[in-house]
């Protein structure tokens, strides 16, 4: 809207800007909030002018959002725009400054903003006798109300009085007043100077009065807390002498239980010693210093240790063997072990304590089979979990030099464990690590060495303490993970996991009736097959332990709980394997399975991973080229020297096997272990690639229900792997009928369960070629590699069309042009080759 200025009755047509709980006074500079549609529109209009940024800025009568004329008051304040931020909640920051008092005299239309024709009011600026004496007298209370506001800066007393205008000097006094908004806006309407400098006189000597008051008040209550301070604080100088004087008393009585309490522990010679020296040093400190704090800590320690504290062994080997068979299923070398040590310690009266260290993947009951033989000895438990230990101090203590300082958590578990000889587990012992702080690994050399623990010294104690009557046992998923020093001190048990059928006899007789009690289940009958048993085994699990089937069956518990109360009149439940797909989903997992048909270069192998053994089918593809070998699969450097190795092997052996000797370099071989997202190594895979190699080149099948596992050497010797049980039981899950394994792990076999055994031929072999006598699908086994054979051409077919030869290829001959370089793969009617599934841990040998 342009600006409308008429010269016969000095009006203006400006926005109007009205304001809430504000009055402007002129020459007043203030920033504003603005966020009202109307109101943005005023500021959009005022900043589009480039000359004029002037707007009337008057104050509302009525707060409301959408104010008409009769809201807000007619005499208002002309003012220019300095300066509009946009902040980012839409609403705008203005600064405005005063420059005149003005007037409306009438509404303009308009649906964007507000507009007024406003008549600026003239000033008068002459002072008189009358505006003389009410500034001087403005001046005295403004001077005084300065004085007695705090809020108020003491420069703005000189600012006022360099104000020679006496119409300013009122707009500058009554802008700093903290009064209503109807006495702001009623100065403002006032036009004569001196009339407004007499009012503000009076509301300065109100506000004085008030601030006067306040002083008092002040003065006042201050003094009333003061003398209550100054009370409170004689009283606790009288309670501290009291307490001082019953601390003293306290302290006496304190000491005197002490040195009983010495006298009732059956401590050692050093220990003894080393109390009443510490008694001594106490009796002359003061009862509060930090020192005899310390000390008092220290005596407390060593005081609530059980020395001597013995529990009395259950020597019962008949009870015990009863309590261990009860509490877990198998474990037969683990119980051996117990029952052999209660038999000794039935002979013998003092025995060293065994270490025993119980070493096999997650959920096989490493735990729990510590506290059974806790049970079944007759002896405290106590556990301490050393998973991301890393400090040496967190075994050995801090010295007493530091604040703080506490003993290791040895002493601290003995402590917890009230005798001198429980049964102390020390679990996830391979999960320590090591850093500046020391090696925990080194300090446990000495807690658990037989010839060094009956003098354990602790850090903070300092003192010998004898653990050769505690039985320590440890656990570990992976004997890689502790440290050489460490094992040689420790007799290691492996557990190996579960087999299919004890895991089916677990679930039977433990799992089932636990659950189901757990689950409230124990009105109803709850009958699960061993059918649907065996679908929770091998779909829904992956384990080497049960605690996933645990899991399921829990599961499954909880649906029937569900079930049961909505129809109580069921009170029999049988879980088919149809009715577990409709309670637990699909099957998770599959586990590995023989080939459909016998394949060329496809071969059957056996690894051990977290959850066990499992299938580890390897295919090897000859292709046309220059003698590259490519190993895909996500394969370990030790098995792909074991891939270099079974290529060596090849080429010496050649000529036998009726190859070229040149044959490496016309063709590319290409081994591929499928799930090649998952990380696999191990030296176990080197006859299962060499015997894929072998068959790819000579197109010899190989029989899809053998399955193999041995090291492979330069000289094709089969050397001895890890993980047989496992294994075994893996290929016996997958419907292997034979299995090849190294001579060396013949031995191995009688851990190997008969019932498996009885379903399996287990071939043992000590080379390379006896190993390719077994897998390949030849006429004659019995003769294959005991006469050098016909070499096969593996000259590209364009070479030999050439030259038309022809070549004699075992029993018959064909045209070496028809002979193809690529492997036989399976027609396109085979189905699939079946994935086998793992897990992420890395595949070891």
């Amino acid at each position: 809207m342009p600006d409308r200025y008429d010269q016969t009755t000095g009006s203006k047509c400006v926005p109007l800007l009205p304001l809430r709980d504000t009055v402007v006074f002129p020459h007043m500079v203030v920033p504003l909030f603005v966020g009202r549609e109307k109101s943005l529109g005023a500021l959009g209009e005022v900043t589009s002018r480039a000359d004029n940024r002037e707007i009337f800025l008057s104050a509302q009568r009525v707060q409301t959002d959408e104010p008409t004329p009769e809201d807000i008051y007619s005499v208002g304040t002309l003012a220019n725009v300095i300066q509009v931020l946009r902040l980012p909640d839409g609403t705008v920051k203005v600064l405005v400054e005063g420059k005149r008092r003005a007037v409306v005299r009438r509404y303009v239309d308009d649906e964007r903003f507000l507009a007024v024709e406003v008549d600026e009011i003239p000033e008068d600026t002459e002072w008189s006798a009358e505006a003389e004496a009410a500034a001087r007298e403005a001046h005295a209370a403004f001077a005084s109300f300065v004085k007695l506001d705090k809020r108020l800066a003491s420069e703005i007393l000189a600012s006022v009085r360099s104000i020679e205008n006496p119409g300013d000097l009122a707009d500058t006094i009554a802008a700093q007043l903290q009064v209503k908004m109807s006495e702001k806006q009623a100065i403002l309407e006032m036009v004569r100077p001196a009339d407004r400098l007499a009012r503000l006189a009076e509301l300065l000597r109100a506000e004085i009065e008030v601030l006067q008051a306040e002083r008092k008040l002040r003065s006042r209550v201050r003094r009333q807390v003061e003398k209550r301070q100054e009370e409170q604080m004689l009283g606790a100088e009288m309670e501290q002498a009291q307490r001082e004087a019953s601390e003293r008393d306290e302290f006496k009585n304190e000491f005197v239980e002490l040195e009983e309490k010495t006298g009732q522990v059956e401590l050692s010679k050093e220990a003894t010693a080393r109390i009443k020296k510490e008694l001594k040093k106490l009796r002359l400190m003061a009862p509060m210093s930090a020192e005899a704090a310390v000390v008092r800590n220290y005596i407390d320690w060593v005081l609530a240790l059980p020395w001597g504290k013995r529990t009395e062994d259950k020597l019962d080997v008949a009870e015990a063997e009863r309590i261990l068979d009860q509490d877990h299923f198998g474990l037969k070398k683990v119980k051996e072990r117990i029952l052999e040590y209660l038999a000794v310690q039935a002979l013998v009266h003092k025995q060293k304590g065994p270490i025993l260290c119980l070493v096999g993947p997650p959920g096989v009951g490493k735990t729990s089979l510590a506290q059974s033989i806790a049970r079944a000895t007759g002896r405290n438990f106590v556990r301490l979990a050393l998973g991301g230990v890393r400090d040496e101090a967190e075994i050995r203590g801090h010295r007493r030099t530091y604040i703080g300082a506490l003993p290791g958590k040895i002493i601290q578990s003995l402590k917890k464990a009230g005798s001198s000889n429980p049964v102390f587990l020390l679990d996830e012992v391979d999960k320590m690590s090591t850093d500046f702080r020391g090696d925990p690994a080194a300090a446990l050399l000495e807690v658990l060495d037989p010839e060094q623990n009956h003098t354990f010294c602790d850090h903070y104690l300092d003192l010998d303490y004898d653990l050769s009557d505690v039985m320590f046992i440890t656990t570990a998923n992976y004997l890689q993970g502790i440290p050489v020093p460490l094992q040689d001190r420790m007799e290691v048990i492996p557990l190996a996991g579960y087999t299919e059928f004890e895991k089916l006899a677990i679930a039977q007789q433990y799992l089932l009736r636990k659950q189901q009690r757990d689950h409230g289940l124990e009105a109803i009958t709850l009958d699960v097959p061993e059918e649907s048993l065996r679908v929770l085994i091998h779909g829904y699990t992956k384990e080497a332990g049960v605690r996933s089937l645990e899991r399921e069956i829990a599961g499954v518990c909880r649906k029937v709980a569900r079930e049961y109360l909505a129809d109580r009149s069921v009170t029999a439940w049988k879980i088919t394997p149809k009715r577990l797909a409709k309670y637990l989903g699909s099957p998770r997992y599959r586990q590995g399975r023989q080939e459909e048909n016998d394949e060329v270069g496809v071969t059957n192998g056996l690894a051990v991973t977290a959850h066990g053994g499992d299938l580890l089918v390897t295919e090897v593809s000859i292709v046309a080229g220059k003698g590259k070998l490519v190993l895909t699969g996500q394969l370990g450097e030790v098995m792909q020297e074991s891939a270099q190795a079974a290529i060596s092997y090849l080429r010496s052996r050649a000529p036998s096997l009726g190859l070229d000797r040149d044959f490496y370099s016309r063709a590319d071989i290409h081994v591929h272990l499928p799930e090649g997202a998952i990380p696999k190594d191990g030296p176990s895979a080197g006859i299962t690639i060499c015997t894929g190699m072998v068959s790819a080149l000579l197109r010899l099948p190989v029989h899809r229900d053998v399955a193999m596992t041995g090291e492979i050497t330069l000289r094709g010797r089969v050397l001895p792997i890890g993980g047989l049980k496992e294994k075994i039981l893996a290929a016996h899950r997958g419907g292997i009928k034979t299995v090849i394994v190294p001579r060396e792990n013949s031995k191995d076999l009688r851990d190997i369960p008969k019932r498996v055994l009885k379903n399996m031929r287990v071939v043992a072999v000590g080379h390379m070629d006896e190993v390719l006598r077994v897998a390949l699908a030849v006429p004659n086994p019995a003769e294959f590699l005991k006469e050098p054979s016909v070499p096969v051409d593996w000259r590209l077919p364009s070479e030999r069309r050439e030259t038309g030869e022809r070549r004699e290829t075992g029993d018959r001959r064909e045209d070496a042009s028809q002979i193809p370089v690529a492997s036989v793969v399976p027609p396109a009617s085979a189905p699939p080759l079946p994935q086998a599934e793992f897990s992420r841990a890395p595949r070891r040998g």
